[in-house]
Parts: C-alpha cells; structure tokens; sequence
C-alpha cells in the first residue's frame, strides 16, 4: 500500500528533480521559513556542479532521479524544459497516488504533465521569479483535475516564504512570465537609467546605484502595504510646479507606459509560443 500524504512539515519529505538556481532559491525560503527540515531536502542533478551548495544546507543529494520520487512525498520538477518529457519517462513507474508533482518548468503545460505522467497524478504548475532566491519572489501556480484543496493549500503554504504567491487559472502563467518573469528585467534597466541619471548629473555611481535600488524597494512596499493604486501614490508625490511633474512629463514624452505595456505583451506572446513549440 502507498503510505498516505504527510500534510505537516516535519513529516514532509520533499524531492527535488533538477538543483538549478530557481530551485534552490525555493528551498533556502522553505528551510529559512522552518518550513522543512533540511534533512527532508533530497536534490538530484546530474553532476555535483549544484548540489555542492544543498549540501551546504544540510540537504540530501544524490544523482539518481528515481531515489528522489522514490523517498519523497512533494516532487518539485526544475529540470530545463528539453530534458522533461525525459525525465517524465524515467519518474513514471515511480509515482504513486500519495505523491504531489509540482512542476517549475516553463512552457509545459499541466495537461502535457498529466498526460505524461500516471492517471491518478496530483501534478500543479508554478511559475517562480528570480527574486524567489532572496525571498522576495512573486508566484503563481495552478492545479490540475487530480489535485484539490488541500494539495493547493500546502502549496500555498510552503511558498509563502519564498515571496507573494497566488493561484490562478493557467491561462494567467504566461502572462505572469510577461509581468513577473521577465518583468524583474524592466525593472534593473529602470533602476541601471535612475543611476545614470544621477551619475550624469554628479553623483558617485555606487551610491546612486544604493539609492536607486531603495528608492524601488521603498515605492514596492508602499504599494504592497498601502493597497493603493499606483496613479494615486504618484499623484501624491506630484506638488503643482513641483520636480516630480517635471520629471513625469519627460517620462510620457518618450511613452514609458506604453513602451512598458509593448514589453509586457511581447514577453507574455513568446511565453505562449515557447509552449507551443
């Protein structure tokens, strides 16, 4: 008989197929958060290049991927995306019904999982960003036909220390990866063109480099903390004659908004297309 699905942290045994950056920045949030002792990390990956790191963690590693599926309950998949359907093969015989699948791989569909995987397969897709190996990530993630509340409740739990996560109909995972994904991107040419307008105008480049960083770490909380929309929190910075509407002025000059809504759009169209190549 399969053993029954452990729902508590200190009975969770959690596997990950793949050791890249994205899943160990997941796993320093579980074991920072006392979400999962490190003794119920096992890793594998084909060489020691990334499991060096987890074993500095305290996690298991092996490079055997059936070892993995083999002592888990939770699976979370983080291999690249051309080596999956591989993978899937070599896993299958392995997955039982106690098994939760958890894949971070983009551009595979949770119906290509399911349909490579064993029928009764709980399988939920998550899309991570970057700033997950700081614990300060956005996520979001969707279930399959096979897995339920409770499955989507743990989940949500346990990526909780990793940042902000939500559930979201799959539709949305491309889009996410336009907004989120590649989004952290616009965000450092924000931050590298504030510097150098600083620079430009005299200030040390370390240090406009600080203030730029804080000055959007600072405008992302206010808009966390306050729920306000972003016009009004911009509207409040602005005083008649002011800098500020100087500054916003030469901003819709060169169509900021618009050109920022393009990206967005071109990044979430790939996303699409890369799932259906």
């Amino acid at each position: 008989a399969w053993p029954r699905p452990a729902m508590e942290a200190s009975e969770l045994w959690v596997g990950f197929v793949g050791a890249g950056r994205m899943a160990g920045g997941l796993v320093r949030g579980l074991l920072q958060a006392g979400k999962v002792p490190a003794s119920n990390v096992l890793a594998s990956a084909p060489s020691d290049k990334n499991l060096d790191a987890w074993r500095e963690l305290g996690c298991r590693t092996t490079h055997c991927n059936l070892e993995v599926v083999h002592r888990s309950t939770l699976v979370f998949l983080a291999t690249k995306p051309h080596i999956l359907p591989g993978v899937l093969e070599e896993i299958r015989p392995a997955v039982g019904p106690h098994h939760i699948v958890v894949s971070l791989v983009a551009g595979v569909t949770i119906q290509t999982l399911q349909r490579l995987l064993p029928p009764w397969t709980k399988v939920l897709r998550i899309m991570p960003n970057l700033p997950c190996v700081v614990q300060a990530g956005a996520m979001v993630f969707s279930r399959g036909s096979n897995a339920g509340d409770q499955e989507a409740a743990l989940l949500k739990s346990l990526l909780s220390s990793c940042g902000l996560c939500e559930e979201v109909p799959e539709s949305y995972i491309d889009i996410h990866t336009g907004l989120s994904g590649s989004g952290v991107a616009y965000v450092y040419l924000f931050a590298e063109a504030l510097a150098e307008g600083a620079v430009k105008m005299g200030m040390p480049g370390a240090l406009a480099s600080r203030i730029a960083a804080q000055t959007l770490l600072g405008a992302a909380k206010m808009l966390l903390e306050t729920g306000e929309h972003p016009a009004k929190l911009r509207g409040d910075v602005c005083t008649p004659g002011g800098t500020t509407i100087y500054a916003l002025h030469q901003l819709e000059k060169g169509a900021l908004r618009a050109t920022v809504m393009d990206a967005v759009e071109a990044a979430t169209n790939r996303a699409c297309d890369m799932a259906k190549d």
